[in-house]
């Protein structure tokens, strides 16, 4: 039996729109820990997901299976889609069309790639 257990991870890249400030603090925090930016972004949520119960609950509750994504989520392998044909690799999909956001002006527009 092995000593220790090497688990790979499913890595997506996404686009994410962030606060400036909040992108520079990423930064910040990725130098402080010798770390990316990515693994940053990826443990403080899993972080935040795991210390919050009544996100827990929600979790349990038939209204997690009834939600609908809204990351943009890249694509790396290529998948057959429904029609029986391979989309283009590295072309943003969404599984539901997003809503239109109105861009206000002044807004900060920081894009941050996961994965």
């Amino acid at each position: 039996m092995p000593l220790i257990e090497v688990t790979q991870s499913r890595y997506v890249t996404t686009t994410i729109r962030l606060e400036s400030a909040t992108a520079n603090l990423i930064d910040q925090y990725a130098a402080f820990v010798q770390g990316s930016a990515d693994d940053v972004v990826d443990k403080a949520l899993n972080y935040v997901f795991a210390k919050d119960r009544e996100f827990q609950e929600f979790l349990k509750s038939s209204q997690a299976g009834k939600v609908v994504p809204s990351l943009r989520v890249r694509r790396a392998g290529v998948e057959p889609t429904a029609n029986g044909k391979a989309p283009v690799v590295g072309v943003e999909s969404r599984r539901e069309p997003a809503p239109k956001a109105s861009l206000v002006p002044g807004e900060a527009r920081s894009v941050l790639r996961t994965g």
